[in-house]
């Protein structure tokens, strides 16, 4: 026990080391299922990267513990034995720093987004690095003074500052979460925010004490091996309970990690329950169509619209329709109803308002810049000259081409078809419907079936 101890390669380092591996296994198949079933498009943007770097951090925080805490039997002069490059640097502005600069990133947008309904004035990808700068700072003066021992502990009047910089980043996360707590968000995004700061602190409870312990009772080898074996199981626990995408893609979050759910939402208006949103109904009501009245009016019958989408679609100019059927299905929300409308507002933007998404209108750079940054979205009419563009360029590049295409035929053909169904129930309705008739006996045509069903009552009632 005491060789292993040192040297490392114990038994239960390597069942430590096996826990480990399966639980960034699950981190890593969670993270990718909606890609590889769901076969959901990559977003550009915070939405897709901040996740990314989650995974990323995850795998370096277990990797620096199993380097840096003797797990494996390597000799003491293996550059691998590295403990600034693993303690220090891995661990800290690349592992566990990396992890909760992740998620006071995404609280703050969630505080911006929803309390102060407006996009994050700061973008992401100059925010975390900023945020991540103090643990960057840190790993410098560490590595510079150099107070790690030869088996990687850190000496006493270090633990505190190091504590303490990992509390504070608990701290400000706690803050963030608390400014957003009174929101009644429609998916986990404050279940996940409150997660992450119970997981993270409990994680940072059992690594003091395990350090406190290892230094007051350095001579008991059977000690150091159970605490290091509770750092990396404790860590492994940590990377898979910190992770969530709920705070950048909302969506995806209802669309992929609720498999036993037997429904799923396809769309953000499915997922926030806006009224007669999703697939056709059949009771949609039937209307021929005129096509010499004006298309933004034609596009308000759910039928034709979904027509002219498929027909968009196969132009590969479809998402000027989507659009328009999205900021439609917005305007179904109450205005007073503010969290839905930002969640709304916040789909539209991500999915075709910022430049460079696969879905990305094709709109002017002032009424672009007008949303993005827009002080409210809330505005009832935060995508109106965004929507007269693109209403104008459908008329140019596609209203003129559907009316000769088969896409129209085929609706005309279903209008028809339905509409003369429709008829055939009403008459059917009318000849089935209850009379009374004037004329007796045999000469009332319907006489035998007066006699049958006056047959079939009395039956009963001798019957009974």
């Amino acid at each position: 026990m005491e060789t292993c101890t040192v040297k490392g390669g114990c038994p239960s380092d390597y069942i430590a080391i096996a826990l480990s591996i399966l639980s960034f296994t699950v981190l890593l198949l969670w993270s990718i299922f909606p890609f590889l079933v769901h076969k959901v498009p990559r977003t550009k943007g915070s939405g897709f990267w901040l996740p990314v770097i989650q995974v990323v951090a995850s795998f370096n925080l277990l990797l620096s513990i199993v380097m840096s805490n003797n797990f494996l039997k390597m000799g003491k002069r293996h550059w691998l034995r590295s403990c600034y490059l693993w303690g220090v640097w891995v661990e800290g502005p690349l592992g566990f720093g990396l992890l909760l600069s992740c998620r006071i990133t995404q609280a703050s947008q969630l505080y911006f987004i929803f309390v102060k309904r407006r996009l994050p004035l700061i973008r992401s990808y100059i925010f975390l690095p900023l945020i991540l700068l103090p643990w960057i700072a840190a790993g410098g003066v560490i590595h510079s003074m150099k107070p790690l021992s030869s088996r990687c502990h850190m000496k006493a009047q270090w633990t505190i500052p190091v504590v303490s910089l990992h509390s504070l980043y608990i701290a400000i996360l706690v803050g963030v979460t608390a400014a957003v707590h009174h929101i009644e968000f429609r998916f986990d995004e404050l279940k996940d925010l409150w997660r992450g700061i119970l997981v993270s602190a409990v994680s940072i409870a059992v690594w003091v004490t395990a350090y406190i312990l290892n230094e007051i009772y350095d001579n008991i080898s059977w000690l150091e091996v159970a605490s290091r074996f509770l750092l990396l199981v404790v860590a492994s626990i940590l990377v898979v309970a910190f992770f969530s995408i709920s705070s950048s893609q909302p969506l995806l979050s209802q669309i992929s990690l609720r498999r036993r759910e037997s429904r799923e939402f396809r769309t953000m208006s499915q997922a926030l329950g806006i009224p007669d949103s999703g697939v056709l109904a059949q009771s949609e009501p039937i209307s021929r169509i005129d096509p010499n009245e004006p298309l933004d009016k034609l596009l308000l019958n759910k039928r034709f619209r979904l027509s002219f989408m498929a027909f968009a679609d196969s132009c590969l100019a479809g998402e000027s329709v989507h659009f328009f059927d999205e900021v439609y299905e917005l305007s179904k929300i109450p205005e007073d109803d503010c969290v839905r409308r930002i969640y709304m507002a916040r789909h539209i933007i991500e999915k075709y308002i910022i430049a460079g998404v696969a879905m990305e209108v094709n709109i002017s750079h002032r009424s672009r810049q007008e949303i993005l940054s827009t002080s409210s979205l809330t505005r009832p009419d935060l995508f109106h000259n965004a929507l007269n563009e693109i209403i104008q360029l459908m008329k140019t590049n596609l209203a003129r081409d559907y009316w000769s295409s088969m896409f129209f035929l085929k609706f005309q053909e279903d209008t028809n078809v339905r509409s003369n169904e429709y008829e055939l129930e009403q008459m059917t309705g009318w000849n089935f419907s209850p009379r009374l008739s004037s004329v007796h006996g045999i000469d009332d045509p319907f006489h035998q079936d007066h006699l049958l069903k006056s047959s079939g009552c009395s039956n009963d009632t001798t019957d009974l």
